[in-house]
């Protein structure tokens, strides 16, 4: 493919340099925050890599189902995935935990370290709070208004507004990243191929940075209030061409770069963990449980980067600072 990206700086070139150290927000453990919002989650997203075979599913049941039996590890009950064949032991794994009425996702990585009693002990390794853009822009609190579900892949994935996409690093190390958009902008399939664009984040690359090193990726298409999901695998390439950017514009904003891949796999089915989650109607977000404070509370307990961190960490001690340019950047950089 012409205007391909074969580099992480090629990416990092396209997408634009980071605005702060990379890993600024990224903690080694489950903090109290991290703990709360855990309990409050009716719905995981997992995905788990070995070798170069990686795979991603829905967990779902009332909140508190995902147990945490210390800061530093997880308690997954695999009856409640949808698929739980490819959780085995020394499997990296990365899971995304949705709250209902909340438009940030807590991101954690790490590794299947045992299967005890139809249960699989996670050990945590990344742990940080996504921003609010993937659901914002797929407006994922508010369910479809029509009632009927497409039958055919290709039909339900131009309907979809909400994805996560599952990468594995170089060192087989899983990733999952949420992305939004409205329907008909999220994803377009053709015959063997499916593509999705970038929008604007926090330029961290994550999964821009896998592909290039390993191509192999797997998503997961929802429609908000649907309870049929797709998933599709397959070997994806980085593009930068005007005429696949130009298909995924919205509000006269054209992406800086397409992701497109070739499909070796791709079914619909109905997810009984979306059933068992009971995402909407959505009653409202949980009171007390605020995003920015996550955000702050993550970066104070990180103590890497230098100069530049120290700087961070003195701009958003700022009462309002942080609250402030986050309203700014979703208002004016959702796209």
């Amino acid at each position: 493919m012409s205007d391909a990206l074969t580099t992480p700086e090629q990416v990092q070139a396209v997408v634009g340099q980071l605005n702060a150290p990379r890993d600024l927000k990224v903690i080694d453990h489950l903090d109290s925050h991290a703990q709360r919002w855990i309990g409050l989650s009716p719905l995981v997203c997992l995905t788990l890599s070995q070798d170069t075979d990686i795979s991603v599913t829905l967990g779902g049941g009332p909140q508190g189902f995902v147990q945490i039996p210390d800061a530093h590890h997880l308690l997954l009950p695999l009856a409640l995935l949808d698929d739980s064949a490819a959780v085995r032991s020394g499997a990296s794994f990365g899971a995304l935990l949705l709250v209902s009425g909340m438009n940030e996702t807590l991101r954690i990585n790490g590794t299947v370290l045992a299967i005890e009693d139809d249960m699989a002990r996670l050990q945590v390794a990344e742990c940080f709070l996504h921003c609010a853009k993937a659901l914002m822009r797929s407006d994922f609190w508010q369910p479809a208004s029509s009632p009927n579900t497409p039958t055919q892949p290709s039909a339900f994935l131009a309907a979809s507004r909400f994805m996560t996409l599952a990468t594995q690093a170089a060192d087989g190390s899983a990733d999952l990243s949420p992305k939004g958009d409205p329907a008909g902008a999220l994803l377009k399939a053709s015959e063997q191929h499916v593509c999705f664009a970038d929008r604007p984040g926090n330029r961290r690359i994550d999964s821009f940075r896998n592909i290039v090193s390993q191509p192999r990726i797997a998503l997961l298409a929802m429609i908000p209030g649907c309870l049929q999901v797709v998933e599709a695998r397959g070997t994806a390439e980085l593009s930068t061409s005007d005429n696949l950017r130009a298909a995924f514009r919205v509000r006269e904003a054209t992406p800086k770069l397409v992701t497109r891949m070739s499909v070796d796999s791709i079914a619909l089915r109905h997810s009984p963990a979306l059933a068992r989650a009971r995402l909407w109607p959505v009653v409202g977000a949980p009171a007390g449980l605020n995003g920015a404070d996550i955000f702050k509370a993550h970066i104070q307990l990180n103590r890497s980067g230098g100069e530049a961190g120290d700087k961070v960490r003195a701009a958003i001690a700022v009462p309002g600072a942080l609250e402030h340019g986050l309203s700014e950047d979703y208002k004016h950089n959702l796209y």
